[in-house]
């Protein structure tokens, strides 16, 4: 299989990965588009947890205020150096991150942030609706379960799908832009306002 420039060219600007990670990605995937950019998905995975025990202290702050002015988010984002707080990318990060909190409604970082409160709530309203649907109980426990993962995902900014792209979530989004701009990358508090 021979690899074209126009080909790795092409997942670069899909994925922003350097020219060499493009053309191993593509050697890997026989020259498949789709597959070298899960490959690369993959090495940003990989790179992430690698990066897990260095310390992100610098950062910023991502904004949104929603083109009505009444709905508006805060994000803390936090990196290793200024030199990528100072990053265009990184700072679009941001601001697609405060637009995201808006956008799908998050109320945690990640899912297990949820309050034990919350989530005791939860149950107690599956448990009713378990009841009325006459589900038998031996599978209530395993319903619940399922049904309290999924609550807890969907209200938690790092499990959910990426407003522009639901084909990945916002881990994995953030997971993309470490692989690309070889720093630890941290989701801090967000905060929400609307009139």
């Amino acid at each position: 299989m021979k690899l074209t420039i126009a080909s790795i060219q092409k997942l670069r600007e899909m994925t922003g990965a350097g020219i060499m990670d493009c053309r191993k990605a593509l050697l890997k995937a026989g020259g498949n588009l789709e597959a070298a950019e899960k490959v690369l998905r993959k090495k940003g995975q990989n790179v992430a947890r690698a990066k897990q025990n260095r310390i992100a202290s610098e950062g910023i702050i991502g904004c949104y205020v929603h083109n009505n002015g009444r709905v508006a988010s805060l994000v803390k984002l936090y990196c290793e150096t200024d030199f990528v707080a100072r990053n265009k990318e990184f700072q679009e990060l941001a601001h697609l991150l405060a637009m995201q909190v808006l956008a799908a409604g998050a109320l945690y970082v990640h899912p297990k942030d949820v309050p034990a409160d919350k989530i005791q709530e939860e149950k107690e309203i599956i448990l009713e609706q378990l009841k009325k649907e006459k589900k038998p109980r031996q599978i209530w426990e395993k319903i619940t379960e399922g049904k309290l993962k999924k609550y807890r995902e969907e209200i938690s900014l790092m499990s959910q799908p990426f407003f522009q792209n639901p084909d990945i979530t916002i881990k994995e989004l953030v997971q993309e832009k470490i692989l690309k701009l070889g720093e630890k990358m941290e989701v801090g508090e967000f905060v929400k306002f609307e009139i």
